[in-house]
């Protein structure tokens, strides 16, 4: 059975809209990577596995999603790319430094995500159409 939380949360994601969603992905990847450093501090490596994998899946998906057509896309796709590899490297040889750097990579494009939609927010109070 579901508890109230879970099913909160379940709603609070099938409901939000896609920026929300982008903020989302990128703090659940924080956590998984969080998870990752914690599990490889304690030597517990196969959950350092598990979590660090949640971490590339969702590298993966922003990859995937990234729209091409858009300048900043031809900018972020190296930096997932790089992030990618460091997560995958440190899961391997069990680094966290390689971690603690992808994690800091994220941070900034997170914090960045969350300015650009309090830009956007802000803009539409005034009814200024973003990229008019």
């Amino acid at each position: 059975m579901v508890n109230a939380a879970e099913e909160y949360r379940r709603q609070q994601i099938l409901n939000a809209p896609p920026e929300q969603l982008t903020l989302l992905l990128y703090n659940g990847c924080l956590k998984f990577m969080d998870e990752g450093i914690e599990a490889i501090e304690g030597k517990k490596y196969e959950d350092a596995n598990t979590s660090l994998q949640k971490a590339q899946r969702i590298i993966s998906e922003f990859r995937l999603t990234l729209n091409m057509e858009y300048e900043i896309s031809h900018q972020l796709l190296p930096l997932y790319n790089y992030v990618f590899d460091r997560l995958v490297e440190g899961n391997i040889k069990s680094d966290t430094s390689k971690v603690t750097e992808a994690k800091e990579i994220i941070t900034e494009l997170r914090d960045a995500w969350v300015e650009a939609m309090k830009k956007a927010r802000i803009e539409k109070a005034k009814g200024v159409t973003p990229n008019a």
